[in-house]
């Protein structure tokens, strides 16, 4: 069983790096599959979902090197186009290979995805997308087999901004034959990057960072080498860590117009934040002395406040002063970390899509179990608030998302580790974690 040990009530100073994006990763690890060649990612995490995302490609055929956090694929042969089920269980976002496997081969098979436990997560608006520009699509027994006899530009039109969807679209489109219409897309940071790798390729996309991408089809890609950005995600994380803690720490390596909303729930909570952003210098500093105050937040999609950040800031919230209350409109069981936070003592009511956090000082330590990867996130975050030591069973979802959480908040100064861990996640440098 993996575990982690927080002790609580120490303040954090210091400075860290945040590491490559999961985010934007994944999908671009999916993009290389369209070339028949090279590609090169820099500043890849070393996370689980990547592992997992390697796994399935080379199950399809391709070569894959991770040398400390440069990924190497080599996708010039693909043997088969069924995604194997296992992987789909384990990461969600592996559905995205059915629009580049028939880009690519004209064929996929896959099951409906699993992941995190935090919604129903519909695939309609993928495959409405993949039918769109010329699939058939059948299902059998939980499966998915998807053929087309050349993938056709079209008009797109999402009744909501999916990410995962606007990503399929546009990596089905990159090599489709003609001019492709992506309208109501998702504004992510990571579809940017990801467009912005594909014309790195050669591809011939527009409209980057609006919710209208217009892509001309190209008959094929070229080898390249790309550098994946920070994860602002981790990086929202840390400044609730720091805040829950208190103290004060800067944060480099993430592009802080990312997080705008994220910055303003700071700074409405009390905290002073400073940040630069230079080419090879962009840092974010945090400091907070009171405990945070309680606010008003409702989840959307971005620009508004992340999804992938409401139980860390639940957590927050819980551990801060007076009251709160999150409003959830992305994903609809994502209030699921407020029963963990309770066993901590947390004062969290459930109405809905409403969570009011009654916000009290210290927390007290328990064991209490993660769920999911930010769930289990947010489980650190009350430990660094809670009065004795916290035991979080189940951490390995954490490490999904978060290549070394125990050693980046050491490095601040947080007394965090690792506890009889069958699997260890690994560290920035590339090698195991040992058992703190």
């Amino acid at each position: 069983m993996s575990e982690i040990l927080v002790e609580g009530l120490h303040r954090l100073r210091g400075e860290i790096g945040i590491q490559g994006s999961k985010n934007a990763a994944l999908p671009m690890m999916a993009a290389a599959v369209l070339h028949k060649g090279m590609t090169v990612l820099n500043n890849v995490p070393r996370i689980q979902d990547v592992f997992c995302m390697m796994g399935i490609l080379k199950s399809i055929g391709c070569k894959c090197s991770l040398d400390g956090h440069t990924l190497t694929i080599d996708a010039s042969e693909i043997s088969q186009t069924q995604i194997p089920r296992e992987f789909l269980t384990a990461m969600r976002s592996s559905v995205i290979l059915m629009g580049v496997l028939l880009g690519r081969c004209r064929e996929a098979q896959a099951g409906y995805p699993g992941g995190c436990t935090i919604g129903k997560r519909p695939i309609d608006l993928h495959l409405y997308a993949l039918k769109e520009m010329g699939t058939q699509i059948r299902e059998t027994d939980g499966e998915l087999y998807a053929r087309t006899e050349g993938l056709k530009g079209s008009e797109i039109l999402f009744s909501y901004p999916s990410v995962g969807a606007t990503e399929q679209a546009v990596l089905a489109a990159v090599l489709a034959d003609g001019a492709t219409l992506i309208q109501g897309a998702a504004r992510e940071p990571e579809i940017g990057n990801l467009c912005r790798l594909l014309n790195h390729m050669g591809a011939k996309i527009s409209g980057i960072e609006s919710d209208t991408l217009r892509i001309k089809g190209v008959n094929e890609l070229k080898d390249t080498v790309y550098d994946i950005p920070g994860d602002r995600i981790v990086a929202g994380t840390y400044l609730y860590a720091v805040m829950a803690a208190g103290g004060e720490a800067v944060l480099r390596g993430i592009c802080p117009a990312e997080l705008n909303r994220v910055f303003q729930t700071a700074r409405q909570m009390g905290a002073k934040l400073e940040w630069e952003n230079l080419p090879g210098a962009s840092f974010i500093k945090v400091q907070i002395n009171d405990r945070p105050d309680g606010i008003w937040v409702k989840t959307s999609p971005y620009p508004g406040f992340p999804t992938d950040l409401q139980s860390p800031l639940m957590a927050l919230m819980a551990a801060g002063n007076g009251n709160g209350e999150i409003r959830e409109t992305v994903f609809e069981e994502r209030f699921g970390t407020a029963e963990e936070l309770r066993k901590l003592g947390a004062r969290i009511e459930i109405q809905k899509d409403r969570a009011r956090i009654h916000g009290m000082y210290p927390l007290r330590g328990e064991t209490v179990q993660a769920a999911d990867l930010r769930g289990g996130a947010a489980l650190v975050i009350a430990g660094l608030a809670a009065e004795g030591v916290t035991k979080i069973q189940n951490s390995h979802h954490i490490f999904r998302g978060y290549e070394d959480i125990c050693g980046d908040l050491q490095a601040l100064g947080a007394r965090v580790r690792y506890k009889d861990l069958i699997q260890r996640p690994y560290t920035k440098t590339g090698e195991c974690t040992r058992n703190l």
